[in-house]
């Protein structure tokens, strides 16, 4: 399965560069598999394709500051993205990476001294002096995408967020959750929907780009979930009862499809929390165990 046969062309001034006042507002595409139809909607029209007993899963992971800009001792500009929240040492995208010598120290825009150490498994490891949650809040920028062709600015630090979204970890917004108001959540309770909150801190493996021709060659960067027994709970009520799971984004959806033998099969144990980290890459032939519909953004 080649990476060419994904290929499509997205007109960079379709590409919105700030949100929609009202996020409901903006467009849907609904695809129907059965019938390889495609139709046209609004996003709050969403609320239609569900029943009474269905289950929406979202994802409440919360968008840390993770980018931080600072200068070598020659004056250079350097960049790190941070990849998981740890203390003191953790591992950073870090740019230019090539020129910069282990055991060079970057001063940051809040001053903060940061060394840099040697190669880890993505990126550099980098050792902070100061909690790391003190750094990203007096010198953290919003990671926005890189097809956002602007600066972060202080809008971006809620209306880069879900509006549910509760658990600091993620490096990049759950995109698909960003459509939703507390408003339509509201409605899709008294239909008799369930809400059910997973956690997976989205991170490099999801915005990694493919680089194998064969994308069965791609190998995913290990993200953390949480799962918890209540949810787990609901789901499996849901998937017996008949009624339809409907994962938001993909993140969701890779959490329960990993957990499938937990939910409904042979490791079944009622009252278990379940967490870790998952590496699972679902592309075409995958046969999904839980998820019924998937909610999702076109992305690159």
């Amino acid at each position: 399965m080649k990476l060419s046969e994904f290929d499509y062309i997205l007109p960079k001034e379709l590409i919105a560069q700030y949100p929609v006042s009202e996020r409901e507002k903006c467009r849907l595409l609904v695809q129907d598999r059965q019938n390889s139809s495609l139709c046209d909607k609004i996003f709050s029209d969403i609320i239609g394709y569900f029943n009474k007993g269905d289950c929406i899963v979202l994802n409440d992971t919360r968008v840390i500051p993770a980018r931080l800009f600072g200068k070598r001792a020659s004056g250079g500009k350097v960049e790190l993205f941070i990849l998981e929240k740890k203390w003191p040492i953790l591992e950073a995208l870090v740019r230019p990476s090539v020129r910069i010598k282990e055991g060079e120290e970057i001063t940051l825009e809040s001053g903060d001294s940061v060394e840099v150490l040697g190669r880890g498994e993505i990126g550099r490891f980098v050792k902070f002096e100061r909690p790391i949650d003190d750094v990203l809040r007096d010198a953290g920028h919003v990671p926005l995408p890189p097809y956002i062709a602007r600066t972060d600015d202080k809008s971006d630090k809620e209306t880069y967020q879900t509006v549910y979204s509760s658990k600091d970890g993620a490096t990049a917004s759950p995109t698909a959750g960003l459509h939703f108001t507390k408003t339509l959540l509201d409605e899709l309770k008294s239909k008799g929907v369930s809400i059910v909150y997973v956690t997976l801190h989205t991170s490099y493996g999801t915005f990694a780009p493919v680089k194998s021709d064969d994308i069965t060659g791609h190998k995913m960067h290990k993200e953390y979930f949480e799962l918890s027994s209540s949810a787990i709970e609901e789901v499996r009520k849901t998937k017996e009862s008949g009624a339809k799971v409907f994962a938001v984004g993909t993140t969701s959806a890779r959490v329960l499809e990993y957990c499938t033998d937990r939910i409904t099969g042979s490791q079944y144990r009622a009252g278990t929390d379940m967490s870790g980290y998952t590496d699972l890459f679902i592309f075409p032939g995958y046969e999904f165990k839980i998820v019924d519909h998937l909610i999702t953004n076109f992305h690159l």
